[in-house]
């Protein structure tokens, strides 16, 4: 038994320290702007400079302080991964649901279109489809999202068809109840633990891909305060301020592993729970 403990603390340590990341994370997103206002206030005359006991990661070569930046970067990055990943937890569960409860034709048809867009590269898809619109935020979400959709989709209906022949889902059909009913009410609930490890997992990624359409200006405007963009902007800095460049590029991957490693930590506790 003491072994046993001794072996799960570690992951429980590293699982509070992914989840204590994120916490703070979304505290800058939701409330960085109002604790730290004033992201967009210039110095040209200060220009590019070293940190210091004003400027903890010093300024950009317009004097915008980085660390007001990065704050107010924070919600522009994880806002939008986290509307990719919901997104894409929204389609993939209802053509997943869909797919694996009534079979047939609906799933044929359901399961090659996800076999279909699995075959096209999310990211490079993304980066023409961007380019031939424009770029623009708005755009390179939603492609995002439809994107990311088949993982979800065929994780769902792999579920689903484990759980469509179980004894009460059976009962549930027997009673009369609508195939609607039985579905959401009745399988979904039993599919979520899943789905939720699976849909950080998305937001890890998403984080990822967001912030390389913005370092390649396709994705919000140049100025605005986006990780990516903040890298894009300030890489030419890196003798002048080293932290412009570092500082957004760390936190991406800060980020990205955090939820990697939550979503894989929960993957496994789920598992081990339907097992048990």
């Amino acid at each position: 038994m003491t072994r046993v403990r001794r072996s799960r603390r570690p992951g429980r340590l590293l699982t509070a320290a992914c989840a204590t990341v994120l916490a703070l994370l979304a505290l800058a997103a939701c409330f960085g702007t109002a604790l730290l206002p004033g992201w967009d206030r210039q110095d040209l005359a200060l220009g590019a400079a070293m940190p210091d006991a004003t400027h903890w990661l010093g300024t950009d070569a317009l004097g915008r302080d980085i660390a007001q930046l990065l704050v107010a970067g924070a919600r522009s990055t994880l806002a939008g991964a986290a509307l990719v990943a919901l997104g894409a937890m929204v389609l993939g569960n209802t053509l997943g649901l869909l797919a694996g409860y009534l079979g047939g034709r609906v799933d044929a048809v359901v399961h090659r279109l996800a076999d279909l867009l699995l075959a096209l590269p999310a990211l490079l898809v993304a980066l023409v489809v961007a380019g031939i619109g424009g770029g623009g935020y708005a755009l390179a979400v939603g492609v995002l999202v439809v994107l990311t959709s088949p993982g979800d989709i065929r994780l769902v209906r792999s579920a689903v068809r484990e759980q469509r022949h179980l004894p009460y889902v059976e009962a549930a059909e027997t009673l009369g109840l609508s195939r609607a009913t039985v579905a959401i009410r009745h399988i979904w609930p039993n599919v979520l633990p899943v789905v939720v490890a699976n849909t950080l997992l998305n937001f890890a990624g998403a984080v990822v891909s967001l912030s390389a359409l913005s370092f390649l200006g396709l994705g919000v405007p140049p100025g605005a305060p986006d990780w990516g963009r903040l890298l894009a902007d300030n890489r030419t800095l890196l003798y002048d301020n080293p932290s412009a460049a570092l500082a957004p590029a760390l936190l991406i991957v800060v980020a990205a592993v955090a939820l990697n490693l939550l979503g894989d930590r929960l993957h496994e506790a789920f598992t081990d729970r339907g097992r048990s």
